[in-house]
């Protein structure tokens, strides 16, 4: 895999994110099952489908959060450039770094500045930069994170001070600081409004162009907005989820193989 330089820093091209076989369990309960999904290298993968079928379990595999749950297991490989994440030998705290995620509420810490909030990885992971390689980093974060021109002059104040979107972007910055060859995103636009929301699929869009991203929404029309690729979710009752259809964001809206998919997107329930 090749690098390059942004501002001076390097920058890992897009990665690949594979699921092979993947099931996962709370306990004795079986809560998806047999999900196989090939992430491509900079594109948006959104991952849609109604509540409870299993999608937002799946992220959380994807970067080996999910076994962070007491009694949770998972089965399958996820493959992260041909290499099993979940193999012996790979540490967690790595793999996170490798597959950043951002959740559905904004969740900067409360008493760090915006600066500190955006190097906030890199203390936990226990990397020592210098004070100029901290400056570029926090203002290329910010940057990519389509945050920096708002908030330049007043790095040093809380990070909650910001409004709900700019929140939002700012853990996004938080996640971009990592260096991640991967970001997940469960459901960011949520908790947001209209306004905020454009803003952050903005974000999205142009981070898609050189970054792997995987994306859950219950958003449709979000879907469409953001992504290139799409995966629809479904868990029957009783049933753990799966992928009842993947494949082109187009093709899958515009013309879906399954009649479940098509009741789906065009609103027959969900």
């Amino acid at each position: 895999m090749t690098s390059t330089m942004v501002e001076g820093t390097p920058v890992t091209a897009a990665a690949s994110l594979e699921a092979v076989d993947v099931a996962a369990w709370f306990g004795s309960s079986l809560v998806i099952d047999n999900v196989n999904l090939r992430m491509q290298p900079a594109t948006v993968t959104a991952l849609i489908g109604p509540s409870g079928c299993g999608k937002s379990t799946f992220l959380r595999v994807l970067n080996r959060m999910h076994e962070a749950v007491p009694g949770a297991q998972m089965a399958g490989e996820v493959l992260l450039n041909g290499e099993d994440i979940y193999a012996p030998g790979h540490r967690v705290t790595s793999v996170r770094q490798r597959i950043g995620i951002v959740f559905q509420k904004p969740n900067p810490f409360p008493a760090m500045s915006i600066a500190d909030n955006v190097t906030a990885g890199l203390v936990l992971t226990g990397t020592r930069i210098s004070r100029h390689d901290r400056e570029t980093l926090v203002e290329e974060s910010l940057t990519r994170a389509g945050l920096w021109n708002e908030v330049k002059d007043r790095l040093e104040t809380s990070g909650s001070a910001l409004s709900g979107g700019q929140q939002q972007r700012l853990c996004i910055a938080r996640a971009l600081a990592n260096k991640p060859d991967v970001l997940l995103m469960d459901e960011p636009c949520s908790a947001l409004d209209p306004m905020s929301t454009r803003w952050i699929e903005d974000t999205i869009r142009e981070l898609g162009k050189t970054m792997t991203i995987v994306i859950v929404t219950h958003n449709l029309a979000q879907a469409v907005r953001v992504s290139q690729w799409s995966a629809f979710f479904l868990a029957d009752p009783g049933e753990p989820g799966g992928i009842v259809e993947q494949g082109s964001t187009d093709q899958l809206f515009s013309a879906p193989q399954d009649p479940r998919t098509a009741d789906y997107v065009s609103g027959g329930f969900g």
